[in-house]
């Protein structure tokens, strides 16, 4: 039962939510960073009001949780931002060749557990906001193991791709967890 709310209605207040603020016309950089920011906030809201239940694996028999979501967006932010377009020497800070899912699995109900995942996220969000705004343009090209020679402008558009896919979950998982619905 879902209380007389439908879906498709906002998540919170309108008042209170920051993604209605995204360019609809415009300049494609700042219209690609308005819809990943529109993605990352929708992440956030999914977790508000959580502490432990975070790492609750609710949709049975998965083992995704919203904290480990979090912890693996930290490492994808990671990945596309630092290592493959700034070049830095920047490892998994989750996942290894022996434990690739560590992001998800060490998702555990620990308060600093949950406050590391946080910082994590909210430093590789950060650290990507910067690098995006300096970018000389989204031509701008990187070199991936898995995809190639990448730009800017694909590496924005998977990022907003990925945390959509990854919302859907959030979406699933939070209703198990307290029936909050909403976009």
């Amino acid at each position: 039962m879902t209380g007389g709310r439908r879906r498709a209605e906002l998540f919170v207040e309108e008042e209170r939510d920051g993604r209605l603020a995204a360019r609809t016309t415009g300049d494609e950089r700042l219209m690609l960073v308005d819809f990943l920011a529109a993605q990352r906030t929708t992440l956030e809201l999914k977790c508000t009001g959580l502490d432990a239940e975070l790492a609750q694996r609710s949709v049975a028999p998965s083992t995704l949780s919203l904290l480990g979501l979090v912890r693996h967006l930290a490492d994808v932010e990671r990945r596309w931002f630092r290592r493959v377009l700034a070049g830095e020497e920047a490892p998994p800070l989750y996942g290894s060749d022996s434990d690739p899912d560590h992001d998800f699995d060490g998702a555990v109900p620990e308060p600093a557990v949950i406050a590391a995942a946080w910082q994590a996220w909210r430093t590789e969000v950060a650290f990507a906001d910067r690098f995006v705004a300096d970018a000389p343009g989204l031509d701008m090209e990187g070199d991936d193991g898995w995809r190639g020679t990448v730009s800017l402008r694909w590496v924005l558009i998977h990022m907003i791709e990925e945390y959509a896919r990854h919302n859907g979950h959030a979406d699933l998982l939070r209703e198990r967890i307290d029936g909050a619905i909403g976009v």
